[in-house]
């Protein structure tokens, strides 16, 4: 049903060639790769971090590290709203309806799971312990999409249901985190204001270019409005309206790489959905669809970027904070999934896909254990630059061992493959 093995396969081996290569730097020379890491593109500039100059004025600085976190990294949050907001607003979309159900509260429990295990060891570390690793609750809630549903097809096989039940948590997680990280995790001072500017922006370039071009076509069969829209302006006025929204997220204080989320609903949209990264979206020529497509390239170099500046932890900086992450993604992450799923499969009566038994949900949970990308993500702004952020990154890097885990636990419980 899903032919994506290509898309998600690029997109995780430019990660994982960036992860590796930071990890090999940073281990070598760590004096090197953090220089790298926050060297300075432009300093006083309008977008960039926010410091004190030493002179007593705040300035931002424009680095290369806030150049991939924060501005190219919207890019990836875009794709990955692109594919929430197909799922639940288009006729056939994953989210929508009873069949979706399930998967809704089995991603409750795969975070509800997460963070109560996190929070609960912590406090068994003491208060200390708790003070200072706390702020990285969300850590362990995430699951890698690309990375899950690798591993997903290798204990499954490609036609398995659960595989499809797995794709449809994942991005119901997604949704979930760029939630929580909107409203959780600011990167400054709040100033709600400006996102007045994010919301007029995609009001504006809603309503003067989606929706006013048909406004005006009503009767006219061959669209002419709407298509001399589309085919001469393209995605540029998504493009100003996006650069906007961003501006208007960094000033408001909210992460700015969720800048761009307002502007994807605005897009003009297929009207219906084929799948979550379905091969059949390749054939599809609606706006929303060419723009991911044309994102496609520049995205995968992107994340390899992430992963260069993001995963150069030295593996001396292992602390409570690892561990605390891995028992959140380990252990939180199955235990939470199969309970939330069970109860919604059986005393609510909701029911799992058909060739799926209720024991699946436990691999399913091994699988979605994988954090990596968001998790990194999130580390990156739970906490400041240091050893309780270091620690918490090798924590996310380290769930790589949940494909192991999820390998063993699925030859233990007879999972059967299915291919398609």
């Amino acid at each position: 049903m899903y032919r994506v093995w290509n898309f998600i396969t690029s997109y995780s081996l430019f990660l994982i060639g960036g992860a590796i290569l930071a990890l090999i730097w940073a281990n070598t020379n760590a004096e090197s790769y953090h220089h790298f890491v926050e060297f300075v593109l432009i300093d006083d500039f309008f977008i960039g971090h926010l410091h004190d100059d030493g002179h007593g004025h705040v300035v931002r600085t424009l680095t290369l590290h806030y150049l991939v976190n924060d501005v190219l990294m919207a890019l990836f949050f875009a794709i990955a709203a692109k594919e929430v907001w197909e799922a639940v607003i288009l006729e056939n979309g994953s989210l929508r309806g009873k069949k979706a159900a399930t998967p809704l509260v089995a991603t409750l429990g795969g975070m509800v799971g997460p963070i109560s295990v996190y929070l609960g060891l912590a406090l068994v570390f003491g208060s200390e312990t708790y003070s200072a690793v706390a702020n990285g609750w969300a850590i362990p809630t995430a699951t890698d999409i690309a990375f899950s549903y690798l591993v997903g097809r290798m204990v499954f096989g490609a036609g398995h249901p659960a595989v499809r039940f797995l794709l449809l948590l994942a991005i119901a997680d997604d949704a979930a985190g760029l939630l929580i990280l909107a409203i959780f995790y600011p990167s400054g001072d709040l100033a709600p204001v400006w996102l007045l500017l994010s919301l007029g922006a995609a009001i504006s370039v809603y309503f003067l270019f989606n929706w006013l071009p048909r406004y005006l076509d009503r009767g006219d069969q061959l669209r002419t409005r709407s298509t001399w829209v589309r085919k001469k302006l393209s995605f540029w006025p998504y493009l100003l309206a996006g650069c906007l929204s961003w501006y208007g997220f960094q000033e408001s204080g909210l992460h700015p790489a969720l800048g761009l989320l307002p502007i994807v609903p605005t897009i003009p949209h297929a009207d219906r959905a084929f799948g979550i990264f379905a091969d059949a979206e390749r054939h599809l020529h609606d706006l929303l669809n060419e723009i991911e497509h044309a994102l496609k390239v520049p995205v995968e170099i992107i994340l390899g970027l992430f992963g260069l500046l993001n995963a150069g932890v030295e593996f001396s900086s292992m602390g409570p904070a690892t561990w605390l992450v891995l028992a959140g993604l380990l252990i939180g992450k199955p235990v939470g999934i199969f309970l939330f799923g069970w109860l919604a499969a059986k005393p609510l009566g909701l029911g799992i896909p058909e060739g799926m038994r209720i024991i699946d949900l436990v691999v399913i949970g091994c699988v979605a254990a994988i954090g990596f990308t968001v998790s990194l993500f999130v580390a990156s702004v739970a906490f400041d630059a240091g050893p309780v952020q270091d620690a918490a990154k090798m924590g996310a890097l380290f769930s790589f061992f949940a494909a192991v885990v999820s390998i063993i636990v699925g030859k233990m419980l007879r999972v059967e493959k299915k291919e398609v």
